[in-house]
C-alpha cells in the first residue's frame, strides 16, 4: 500500500511508533524513525533492515523547532521526498491518577510542549515541504479519546483535544494543496510503553492489573494495543483513504459510542 512512499515517524523508538514504523516498512515505505532516545529508535532501525526494509534512525526532540526543521530536512535527503507525516510523540499525565489540581505549571508545560507543540511544529514543517515539493502529501498525528470526551488526567486530555483540533484546522486549510491530515485517537494502551515513555514504571503485576481495568472500560473487553493503531496509520496514510482528511478515528473498542 505504501511502495516507494517516503515517511515520517516520531516517537518510533517504541510502541506505537516502532508497530507502525514496522508495518509502514512492510508496506513499502521507506521511514525516518526518530524518538528522543537514539539507542531505542536504532533498534526499531534494526528490526525494519533486517525484515528487509529501509529505514535510517534520527535523534530528535519534538519540543524544539530545531530539531524538528532537522528531521524533515535530513529525510528528504536521505529518501528524496517527504509523503507522510506522523506525528506520533506524546507523553502521558506525570503521576498516574494526578488531579487537575495536582498539576504544577512545570508539569503543565512540559504536556504542552511535547503533545501539542510537538504536533504543530511536525504538521508546519510538514505542509512546508508538502507545498515546497508539490504533489501533495498526508499528515497523521496521535489523538487520544482523552481529546474527544472527559477521560479523567485533564491537562493531558486537554493537549489532545488541540491535537485532535490542529488536525481538524490543518485538513481544511491544506486541502486546497492536495494535503490530507487525519488522526488515530487510541483509548488505553497499558503495554504499549507509554507510561513507561513518560518516566512512570510499574511490575508485571501491577501492569497487567492496569491492562485489565483499561479492558473492562472498553464495550469490545480487551486494551488497545500498538499494533491496532499501526493498522489505522496505514490505512490513513495509504491512497485507500485518499478521500478521507479531518478524521478523528477513535482506536478504542467502542468506549466513545457510549
Amino acid at each position: 500500500m505504501l511502495e516507494g512512499k517516503s515517511a515520517v515517524i516520531t516517537g518510533a523508538g517504541s510502541g506505537v511508533g516502532r508497530a507502525t514504523a514496522l508495518r509502514f516498512a512492510e508496506e513499502g515505505a521507506r521511514v525516518a524513525c526518530a524518538d528522543i532516545r537514539l539507542e531505542w529508535v536504532k533498534e526499531t532501525v534494526r528490526l525494519i533492515e533486517e525484515a528487509g526494509g529501509a529505514a535510517v534512525g534520527l535523534e530528535c526532540d519534538v519540543s524544539q523547532e530545531a530539531d524538528v526543521v532537522s528531521l524533515v530536512a535530513a529525510a528528504v535527503e536521505q529518501f528524496g521526498r517527504l509523503d507522510i507525516m506522523f506525528n506520533n510523540v506524546g507523553i502521558p499525565t506525570p503521576r498516574l491518577g494526578a488531579l487537575l489540581e495536582e498539576h504544577t505549571v512545570e508539569d503543565f508545560d512540559k504536556l504542552a510542549a511535547v503533545n501539542l507543540r510537538g504536533v504543530f511544529l511536525g504538521c508546519k514543517h510538514a505542509v512546508i515541504q508538502f507545498k515546497k515539493q508539490g504533489g501533495g502529501g498526508v499528515i497523521l498525528n496521535t489523538g487520544s479519546v482523552a481529546g474527544l470526551v472527559g477521560w479523567g488526567g485533564t491537562v493531558y486530555g486537554a493537549t489532545k483535544g488541540g491535537v485532535n483540533q490542529i488536525t481538524r484546522g490543518v485538513a481544511i486549510e491544506c486541502a486546497p494543496h492536495g494535503i490530507r491530515c487525519n488522526a488515530i485517537c487510541p483509548a488505553g494502551m497499558p503495554f504499549t510503553g507509554f507510561m513507561a515513555a513518560g518516566g512512570m514504571e510499574a511490575s508485571p503485576d501491577a501492569l497487567q492489573k492496569i491492562a485489565d481495568s483499561v479492558g473492562a472500560s472498553h464495550p469490545l473487553g480487551k486494551p488497545i494495543t500498538a499494533e491496532d493503531c499501526a493498522e489505522a496509520a496505514v490505512f490513513l496514510v495509504s491512497d485507500r483513504a485518499s478521500n478521507i482528511t479531518g478524521a478523528l478515528l477513535p482506536v478504542d473498542g467502542g468506549y466513545v459510542a457510549r
